[in-house]
């Protein structure tokens, strides 16, 4: 059985993110996918912030 470290969750964060840039894009939410973009980008010098604004994307769309 393999083994996750921190760098493999690292790597599912862009991901992850780069996929809610992806789908923003494609929603026409030009700004939000830029947003995520930039945070997917940050991710590698700051771990987590891709996720946190994807989470804080999430929320934001809901309470519209």
């Amino acid at each position: 059985m393999a083994t996750a470290n921190a760098g493999t969750f690292t790597k599912l964060g862009i991901v992850s993110t780069l996929v809610d840039a992806a789908v923003a894009f494609a929603r026409g939410n030009r700004l939000g996918g830029a947003v995520l973009l930039a945070a997917a980008a940050l991710s590698s010098k700051i771990p987590g912030i891709g996720v946190a604004a994807s989470i804080a994307f999430r929320i934001v769309k809901r309470l519209r």
